[in-house]
Formats: C-alpha cells, structure tokens, sequence
C-alpha cells in the first residue's frame, strides 16, 4: 500500500480570481501492476467552504416569490436550492479533486477512473470521502537505451524488384478477363459465403473479390487448403468446408471451434500482363511507362523504409522490453486490441502499402490478437515513458504530415481524412504512432548502427489470400471510452440561476 497526504494541488482559474487549491487526503492501493484502488478524502472544511463559495453566487441572482431578484434572506435562499447547491459542489469537489489525484505524482493513469457517481454521496456535515479504481501504468526504471547495438537491413531495389512490383501493381488495377473455364491459383475470385456454427449464421460477404492462392486468411481464420478447394472450380460453383476459430478471436466462446463455411463462385478472372498499352496507361493516369515505373519505384521504397524501421524497432523494443514481465488486465488487453489494430492500419497506409498488404498483415496480428497486444501494450509503455524523459511530443506538422501520407496511399483529400480520424476516435491512435515512431528514431541516432544486406523483404507473391473479416465477430471498432470524449466521469450539475454577463 502507499499513501499520500497532497496539501496542496493544481490551481484553476476561477472567472474573477485563481481559486484556492483544494485540501485532499490521498490514499492509493496496488491491486495488481496495472490497476490501483484510490480513496479521496475531502475535509469537513473544505466542503463548507464550496458551499459557501456556491450559495455567495446563487444569492445575488436567485428570485424567490415576492422578493425581488437577489434580495431574498439567505437562509431562504439555501434552504430552496439547498439539493441543486449540493449536485454542483458535490461534481466540483469530485472534478477538482479528481484532476489533482490524476495530475498528481501518485502514479500514471492510462484510462478514466471507474466509479459510480450517483452512488457517491455528499454529507450534510463531516469529510467528503468517495473511491475509484483506475489503470495505470506500470512502476518501472526507464531502461538503458542509450548505446545499442543494432543492425539496419539494407537493399538496392533492382529493375528486377521493380518489375515484380509492378506485376502485382498492375492486377490491383486490371479488370482482367472473364473464365469460362476451370479456376487456376492466380485467378480473382469474386465470393459469396456464409458462416456459421449448429445453424446459426455468424457471418457473410458478399461480391468479395480476392486472389485464387493456397491459403484464404480472415481476422480469426484461416483455411489452409483453400487452393485445393477451389482450383477446378467453375463460375457458379459452390463448396463447404470446415474453418477452426483461432485461439484469440472475439468471442471467446467461439474459441478453437470448428463452423461451417460455404461459399459460391459468382464470377472468375484472369489477368494476363503481356505489355502494357497506352490505353492501360491512360486508364491508370499515367502518361508513360517511366512515370509508372517511377511511382511502383516510389511506392515499393516507401514499403521498404517501413521493414528497415520495423527491423530497427524490434531490435530495440526487444531489448527495452526484456525485463517487462507485467501482468495486464485482461480488460486492457481487450480494451486495447483494436486499438493497436487501429494504429497498425494507419503506420500501413501512411507506409504506402496497398489494402490486400494491409490486410495481411492486420490478420497475422488478428490470429495471435492477445499475445500481439500485450507485447504492444508493453512496448508502448517504455518508449511512453522515454519520450516523457526526452519531452517528446508530436507536433502539429507531424500531425498533418501522417494524415497527407494517409490520404496519398487511400486517394482522398488531407481534410476529408482528418475528419475520419477525428470521428472514429483514431487521433489518438496517430499520436502513440508518430511518439513511438520519434522515439525509435532517437534511440537509432545514438545507436551503434551496422548496416547489414538484406533482401527478404522482395520474397515472391504470397501464398495467402487475405479478406478483412472476423468471422467469430470482431473487437469493438474503436475501444468506447467510460465517458464520451471531452466528458468526465462526473456528469453536468444541476441548473442554478445564471451568471450575470460581463461588459
């Protein structure tokens, strides 16, 4: 257990004048590495004195029957908004006290305190006592980052590398050819399904248009021997197969289940690059093949940059974390899955990497959702903390910057996906993204860095398919917050006479 005594806390600033710091006894429990349960206590005094402070602005304005506005006697006054008078002190004790314990040194919260307001009661005489539980992170030393020694891959993208890019740019584009035929691994698949355990649908999609390969992956699945399933296969076809759920899907009743899938074969296609025509070209908004090949170039670098830094970065978190053996909530760990999905996403798209690419990589981290998470989550509090160290933050240019990347790889405007980011919650999610990424950099820049030949990055076409669906139900879309964003977790208090506007 460790306790506090804060004598003093945060000022705010009243209208007219800085209002006097409130008195609060602080005592904190460790429940376990990440959570903590506070009791606040407010003196007798210092609740006197808030309402005091309350009724002295109800007074002047408050209009009771037959007297005129704030001419009424005092005790009349209190005794008629005596419960309104003691809704607000109570949120203005509980908000003031709440952004000292929070603002305090008495630890570092990463959520909002989990309490019941309207069980919390105000006493009409004594100390104001009320407790809450809320995660935080961990108590750790800031590990020695200064020095490592880290290997940087390195490649010089050939003409060779840049035609394989170019092949699989091109069939992103192409319509193709339709197939009376049979199916052949290469071919698009445009898909319907459904999905379902005992009878009972889980899932379904519909017109998906996917890559004919060995392997078909989804966010909690994967079927290993889809090739042989399909390979044959007509337009119009159908097939059921059975799928396991992963061990960390959703829904964790439906964990390591085996359910149905039955699919159809609405339409097959077939994309032959032979040469490219000036009509292709035109069609893509290209005005000659140099200008394509200089974009696939660009692209393919980008992509590059983002496995030399994931290189860089693992080596690094794996030596910053190697001590890092917290245990985590399980209600962060699910809290936080998509909310790291979320910031792979956008580090994805800003990186210049297509949406089957994205997919396949948001799926490799679906399938082993928990372990990722906790690893993520761990990672992201040692370099949290170096950057506090460092006082690192991300500025506005570093903002605008990942948000022009964002809609140069998703071909929208900067302002239209700002606001998508800012609607669904995802800001923050761009902000540990640009903090880790500063951070990574700065420890590479006093790093002992060996520059190392490495091409693996070019392997071949992948082996897999790869469809953005959970099949067993995904995680929330975005991790709701206790209370909605700008809120507290106390609500609004009750109307009293208005304020008289200033000149």
């Amino acid at each position: 257990m460790t306790s506090a005594d804060a004598d003093a806390g945060v000022e705010t600033v009243g209208e007219d004048e800085l209002k006097k710091p409130l008195e609060i006894d602080v005592k904190v429990d460790v429940v376990s590495t990440c959570e903590r349960h506070v009791v606040v206590t407010i003196p007798a005094g210092e609740v006197v004195r808030y309402r005091q402070e309350s009724f002295d602005e109800v007074a002047p304005k408050a209009e009771l029957p037959g007297f005129r506005a704030g001419k009424a006697p005092r005790k009349l006054v209190e005794s008629r908004f005596k419960d309104q008078v003691d809704e607000q002190v109570k949120s203005s004790l509980v908000m003031d006290s709440l952004q000292q314990v929070t603002e305090g040194d008495y630890f570092s919260a990463i959520s909002e305190p989990d309490f019941d307001y309207e069980a919390v009661e105000l006493p009409s005489e004594g100390d104001f006592r009320y407790e809450f539980r809320i995660e935080v992170r961990p108590d750790f030393d800031t590990p020695k980052w200064e020095g490592l020694k880290l290997t940087r891959p390195v490649c010089e993208l050939t003409q060779q590398h840049v035609d394989q890019h170019l092949s699989r740019t091109l069939t992103r584009f192409m319509p193709g050819e339709p197939v009376d035929g049979e199916a052949m691994l290469g071919d698009m698949l445009t898909l319907n399904a459904k999905f379902s355990i005992d009878g009972k649908q889980l899932a379904s999609m519909e017109e998906e248009v996917i890559p004919l390969r060995k392997k078909l992956s989804f966010g909690d699945a994967v079927i290993e021997n889809f090739g042989e399933l399909v390979t044959g296969k007509k337009e119009g076809d159908e097939f059921e197969c059975k799928i396991q759920i992963s061990d960390s899907a959703a829904n964790e009743e439906l964990r390591g289940k085996e359910i149905d899938g039955k699919f159809e074969i609405q339409e097959i296609r077939r994309i032959e690059v032979d040469e490219i025509s000036a009509g292709m070209l035109e069609s893509l908004g290209f005005d000659d093949t140099e200008e394509l090949r200089e974009f696939v170039k660009a692209e393919l670098g980008k992509q590059f940059e983002y496995h030399q830094q994931q290189a860089l970065r693992k080596q690094i978190v794996n030596e910053l974390t190697k001590n890092a053996d917290w245990d985590l909530p399980e209600s962060l760990v699910r809290r936080q899955t998509n909310r790291e999905l979320q910031r792979m996403r956008l580090e994805l798209q800003r990186s210049g990497f297509n949406q089957e690419q994205i997919n396949s990589y948001l799926n490799a981290s679906r399938i082993n959702a928990r372990n990722s998470t906790v690893q993520a989550l761990r990672e992201h509090f040692v370099l949290e903390k170096i950057a506090e160290e460092l006082e690192i933050e991300a500025s506005a240019d570093d903002y605008d910057r990942e948000v022009e990347l964002i809609a140069e790889q998703s071909d929208s405007s900067p302002r239209r996906v700002r606001a998508r980011l800012e609607k669904s919650g995802q800001m923050d999610a761009l902000r540990n993204q640009i903090i880790e990424r500063l951070v990574i950099q700065r420890i590479t820049e006093v790093g002992q860095v060996a520059d190392e030949d490495d091409s693996s990055f070019f392997k071949g076409e992948s082996d897999t398919a790869d469809i953005d669906l959970a099949l067993a139900g995904d995680f929330d879309d975005i991790p709701e917050a206790k209370y909605n964003e700008g809120s507290s977790p106390v609500p609004e208090t009750a109307k009293l006479p208005e304020k008289e506007k200033q000149d």
